[in-house]
This record gives C-alpha cells, structure tokens and sequence, in this order.
C-alpha cells in the first residue's frame, strides 16, 4: 500500500539491506521492494534476522531469497551479494546463524565493503531531484532530495522545474544536511549528497531544483498508479459537530489538497454524488489499497475531522481486452488444522490458488491470484476463520478482465428505527438473534447500524425500547439482566463491513455505521429508483 513512498526513498540510496525473517522467508512485499532496489541498481545486502527463533529455517531461507534474485536480477552483479545473520533485538551480527559477533560490526563492515559510493557528477549545472517534503513554521516548505549533478550552495540562484512552467528564481538562503536523525546547516552540498531546502513554496515532490541560469529537469519518479478508491465528505449524521472542530466540505477539501502534496500515492477528485444522507459536495479519494484509505482517514479523524466514508472498491479501466480490473499475488501462512477453512473462504472470492508448499513450523504457504476486489474484507475474515493464527500478505500484479461476480460477505444490518438512549431490556430481548456493536446506554439515532443480523436480511429494531413499569412486584429473575458485551471494532473492521447502501461516520471519538439514508421511507424510496434505473 505505500509503494509510493518505497520508490521515492530508493531513489535516494546507493545500497539497500533486504531484511529477511529466518522463520517466514521472502514475503510479497519482500518481492516487490526488491525488484525496485535492482531496478534503481542498488547493491543489496542480505540480512537474515531472528536466527534464534524455535522455527527458524535459515538456509531455506538463504535458498529462497537465492531463488528470488535469479528472478529479479537485472545484471549479473546483482547476483553477488554477502549473507549477514542476525539478533536485531541483541544487537548481534555474524557470517554464520552459530557464529554471532556480540555486536554489528559484521553488519557494518559488509556495508563499508560491498556499498560503491555515489556515482558523482561534480561537473555541470546542479540538478536536485525532490523525493519528499517537509514543513516548519518559520520556514515553510522544505524540499528533501539527493544531488544528483553539480554543487549546491548558500545564497546561488535555483529554479523548481514542474509539470508546469519553470518558477522564477529563488535564492537559497538556508541548506541543511543529514547525519543520523539530526539536520544540520551547511555551506554547499555536492552530487550524491542528500540535502533539505527551505524557501521552495511551489515545490512538490518530482520536481527538479536546478541552476537558475542553466535549468534542466530530471525524469519525474515513476509512481504506481492507485487501485482502490471511496468516496468521502462531511459528517452528516444528526449527530455531526458534536465531537469535532472541522465538519465542513471547505476544511476537508483544503486539508486533502495539503495531503496530496507529501501523500504523491494518493488521487483526489470531486464527485457528484449527493442526496438524501450522502456525503454532501463528496470526494473521490484513491489509493493503493484498504491500509493506505484507513490511515488517511484515521489521521483526519485524529485532526479533529468529522467525515462519512463510502464502501471502498476497486478501480476499473478500458483496455484492449475490454473492461479490466486490478489483481493481486497473495501469500497466506496458515495451519494445516485451518487449510480447508481458508480454501473455502477463498473459493467465493475469484481467487485461484497458483502454489501450495509446506512450511516449517507454520503449517502451509499457499500463494493465490486474486482480484483485488476479493481482498476487501477479506483479512479480518482470514482472521476470524483461522483464530488468529493466519497471516495474509498481498502485492499488485496487473490489470486484467473483470472475473465473476463475488458473493456478498456480509450478514444483514441491525438498523435502529428509533432515535434515543439504548436499553439493557431492548437490548436482553434482541442478542440471540444479533451481534451488537453497542451496548445500553449509548445514544443513537434513527437510520444507525447497532450490529449485525444472523440473517442476510436487514433487521429494523427499536433498541431504545423500555419496559413498561406497573404496580406488581417482579421476581429476582427478571430484574437481572444479563447481556453479552459488545462487539468492539477497529476501522480497519468497519471499512470491511460497509455495505453499498451503507456509510462510515467517523469523529475523532466514534466510528458509527450508518445507512446512506437514514429514514424507512427514504431507503425504500431509492431502493424503488436504483430497480427501475
């Protein structure tokens, strides 16, 4: 999901560490940051880590990644690369997993020896490719990137060269460069140093920052397009500004054009979508997967941002073959106790298994192709089939011609008629037949989801009941109540569990699931116009 950000911070490294589990082996994302690294020519070195652990398999796992550079390498010297074994959490490293040094100097001299210095072309007009983006108070934008020719000084003339017409000259007034964590001021930086410019306010990242008497720009990064997309907006459920400080359109839309300018993963665009109950002046906003959506909608909610949230879904596109969607490798480490289990759970979703293999001390590794539709709420359900002992891992592959149709994964919404206080007695009369995600006591309003039925149907329920008082004693067993508790989910659950006629409400407080149009009436009504469209 953060490839974006996986490409922009190769570009500005001589080396690389592929950082390997001994028990696990090469994962997915293990395969995909690889194939970049040689891409860009990087020099790996291999680190297999936690060679201590009971299941730890370390020569397979040699073998394997052996295996994976004879498939990536792009030149034959990428195929001579040192294997460093490693406690990362003892701080040792060693050429062997029974031979530890009791500390990294091992690591550290393979890095001295093995990582060529920059290819430094001190000759010619400086070029500065822009690979990500900071900001301070006092002084702005800061742009972060490698020099790639020339040398670059205090107080010379630049310009930013974008998509769009080159900036006017600008004075650098400051330059700072790194060590460790730390920036520090410097004179002059030259190619192959890595270097933050203050004082670039129409920079992004892409950009080349050259000499302003001689500009000439570098090839813009290469990102990988989004895949997955929702569609968002403000808050407006009857309980919108109780909880947050931004819970208009204008602050949410300002906000996101901030994001995209560090976020270059992300795509935003207006969408036309409105209604009864939907998000007003919505917002299309498009990314590389679930993960990617979630952690933007979990920073704006923590921002203090009141917003609905759409069901996320795929993104299509017209090729040669017709209309095509996006698929996905998939690799999941599984028991053998829960293999038939999760074979079931993926046969509904398009997904045609490509390898199975035996895995030591975890069961099995079995390896499917699959649309990245069928991926959508599937990991909390890999979860929940496997009780926790599933492990699920994902990488893109390509667009190909949309597969068959995937069955709805989800039982039917409880669906609150009534707005008010939720009740122990409503609540003790409704839980064998339901899942709540509430318990008594919490307000509600009418149109919200309080849980799941145990059908595929929608159940409308009135939780605020209460029972009716009279003058005759009850006995003790009718004044204690016992309830089952709650069902407490995460966003990235909610975002599973969204239905199409179903929005998220997110506050910096509450996550609330809730129907697209709040009233009977009104869900019947669209329902009688989307049969007849």
């Amino acid at each position: 999901d953060f490839s974006s950000e996986v490409e922009r911070t190769l570009s500005m490294a001589d080396g690389c560490l592929l950082l390997v589990d001994a028990a696990e082996g090469p994962l997915p994302q293990t395969r995909f940051v690889l194939a970049l690294a040689l891409q860009l020519g990087l020099r790996p070195l291999v680190v297999v880590n936690k060679v201590d652990r009971k299941d730890a398999r370390a020569e397979e796992v040699v073998e394997e990644i052996a295996d994976l550079f004879l498939e990536l390498a792009t030149e034959d010297a990428q195929l001579s690369y040192p294997v460093i074994y490693a406690i990362a959490r003892e701080g040792r490293a060693g050429h062997a997993p029974d031979d530890l040094a009791p500390d990294l100097i091992p690591l550290f001299r393979a890095i001295i020896e093995h990582v060529p210095p920059p290819v430094a072309n001190m000759e010619g007009p400086v070029q500065v490719l822009v690979s990500a983006l900071d900001y301070e108070t006092h002084r702005g934008r800061i742009a972060i990137g490698r020099v790639i020719r020339g040398t670059l000084t205090r107080g010379m003339s630049v310009r930013c060269l974008g998509n769009n017409a080159p900036t006017m000259p600008l004075k650098l007034l400051e330059l700072f460069t790194f060590q460790g964590l730390g920036r520090y001021p410097v004179e002059e930086v030259r190619a192959g140093d890595l270097v933050a410019i203050p004082g670039v306010p129409t920079v992004t990242i892409g950009d080349t920052i050259a000499d302003a008497a001689e500009p000439e720009a570098l090839p813009r990064l290469a990102i990988t397009e989004p895949t997955v997309q929702l569609t968002i907006g403000p808050n407006t459920s009857p309980f919108s500004g109780q909880d947050g400080r931004a819970v208009t359109s204008r602050q949410l839309r300002e906000r996101l054009d901030r994001e995209l300018e560090t976020n270059v993963g992300l795509r935003i665009r207006s969408s036309a979508e409105a209604g009864d109950g939907a998000p007003a002046d919505g917002i299309v906003v498009a990314g590389r997967g679930e993960l990617h959506l979630a952690i933007l909608l979990e920073t704006l909610r923590r921002e203090g941002f009141e917003i609905s949230a759409s069901r996320p879904e795929v993104i299509l596109r017209r090729g040669e073959r017709g209309m095509e969607e996006p698929f996905e490798e998939v690799v999941i480490l599984v028991p053998q106790a829960y293999m038939g289990t999760v074979t079931e759970l993926l046969g509904p979703r398009q997904a045609v298994l490509q390898q199975m293999s035996p895995d030591e001390g975890r069961g099995a590794r079995l390896t499917y192709r699959m649309p990245t539709r069928g991926l959508i709420g599937l990991r909390g359900a890999l979860l929940t089939a496997s009780r926790g002992t599933a492990t699920l891992n994902s990488r893109f592959i390509e667009y190909a011609p949309v597969g068959g149709t995937i069955p709805r994964q989800r039982n039917g919404a409880v669906v609150a008629t009534e707005a008010g206080m939720t009740t122990a007695y409503a609540i003790s009369g409704l839980q064998e037949r339901i899942r709540l995600f509430i318990g008594p006591g919490v307000s509600i309003y009418e149109g919200m989801i309080v849980g799941l039925n145990s059908r595929e149907q929608d159940m409308p329920v009135n939780i605020c009941k209460e029972k009716k008082q009279t003058n005759i004693r009850s006995s003790n067993s009718d004044i204690a109540v016992r309830l089952e508790p709650p069902m407490v989910l995460s966003l990235d659950q909610f975002m599973e569990m969204i239905g199409e006629d179903e929005l998220l409400e997110l506050t910096p407080k509450n996550l609330r699931l809730r129907k697209r149009h709040l009233s009977a009436q009104a869900r019947e009504r669209a329902g009688r116009i989307s049969s007849t469209a």
